[in-house]
């Protein structure tokens, strides 16, 4: 029972994950690297986000966008139970379409709608490649409201995504307050964090979130000479530091070094049922981007 509750837990992270970055990322080019250390496989990510607001009227965004992440995955040669050369690389791409909606003084209601694919691309893509999301939140922000000793902020909504194998929506949580003039906190998922404000430019973070990805694999994977793996998960969560340094109002630096708390990479087949995991004994996690963000 605390197994699969555990596996829960890390597809909800997974799926909130996308709709947190969605809410005030405009663009965002980054590169995460979990090396592979004593484990089986390592982990390199880049990724470049694009969303171009189009202002309807006074409190009214339409939000156009892409995601592309491409993946690179680096294998101990001990593994020796499927072709390792075959998903070494894959590729994610989302077109997103958002919509942002001024409800009243305290209320903004967000929503997004997103289509793509998630492939190692060895061919032409199929409708199996093509990964489907969406999300619906509603935002009370206080961050900036004088009237208000301690700014906060709240987002209550919904998340679905394909990606997480789960075939109904989930609950999205997150709340932040700043209770000190240095300080600050977000409770929630995919992440949560204690923040120190060292001036209105720089800010120093301890962390907690997830990263991760899951992706088809075109014609299927034969594992240990009998089984085929039609889908690659991994999924990883991280506890550690951050900084960040706004170059400008809206344009951010940033940089992640963190532990490794949990991590899991596995090859499901069809009915997402596990074929075979690997071994994941890694123990650093880096990332480092910039990002423009309202």
């Amino acid at each position: 029972m605390r197994q699969n509750l555990f596996k829960i837990v890390i597809i909800f992270l997974m799926g909130t994950m996308f709709c947190s970055a969605q809410l005030s990322n405009l663009a965002k080019i980054d590169y995460t690297r979990l090396p592979i250390g004593n484990s089986d496989v390592g982990y390199d990510r880049f990724r470049g986000l694009f969303n171009y607001p189009i202002k309807l009227n006074e409190d009214s965004f339409l939000l156009v966008g892409l995601d592309y992440s491409k993946i690179e995955l680096s294998f101990d040669k001990r593994v020796t139970n499927f072709d390792i050369d075959a998903i070494d690389d894959f590729q994610l791409l989302d077109i997103n379409i958002g919509y942002t909606y001024k409800m009243n003084d305290n209320w903004r209601i967000g929503a997004r709608l997103s289509t793509g694919y998630s492939s190692n691309l060895v061919k032409k893509l199929t409708f199996e490649d093509a990964v489907f999301s969406g999300d619906l939140v509603f935002i009370n922000d206080k961050r900036k409201d004088s009237t208000v000793s301690k700014p906060y902020r709240l987002i209550l909504g919904v998340s679905y995504s394909e990606n997480r194998g789960i075939p109904f929506p989930l609950p999205f949580i997150s709340y932040y307050r700043k209770f000190h003039p240095k300080w600050s906190y977000n409770l929630g998922v995919p992440k949560s964090n204690l923040q120190y404000h060292f001036s209105e430019k720089s800010r120093f973070k301890m962390v907690a979130e997830l990263d991760g990805f899951t992706a088809n694999i075109q014609d299927g994977l034969l594992v240990n000479d009998e089984d085929i793996a039609n889908k690659a998960n991994m999924s990883i969560i991280i506890a550690g530091f951050r900084y960040e340094y706004k170059l400008t109002k809206h344009l951010e630096l940033y940089a992640n070094l963190a532990n490794i708390i949990s991590s899991s990479a596995k090859l499901k087949d069809k009915k997402h049922n596990t074929v075979t995991t690997v071994n994941k004994n890694n123990f650093y996690y880096f990332k480092t981007g910039i990002r423009f963000k309202i």
